[in-house]
């Protein structure tokens, strides 16, 4: 009983369902800004990539000049 009194302490409903709209336009803001942050880690992480490569083949390059 207890649990169920403290459970809905959390949950609210309200009467006027445009309260949802605030929270539905943060909430889309939010996800926005999480596929916009997503999208930049992959293209950084792609341009190390390349960097890695790069630094690679010059390593191959130099070590086989040198024997």
């Amino acid at each position: 009983m207890l649990s169920f009194f403290v459970l809905n302490l959390f949950l609210y409903f309200p009467e006027d369902k445009s309260e949802y709209i605030p929270a539905g336009i943060t909430m889309f803001i939010f996800m926005i800004a999480a596929v916009l942050t997503f999208r930049l880690i992959i293209r950084i992480s792609k341009r190390e990539e390349l960097k890695t490569k790069k630094m690679e083949e010059e390593a191959r390059a130099s070590r086989h000049q040198q024997d």
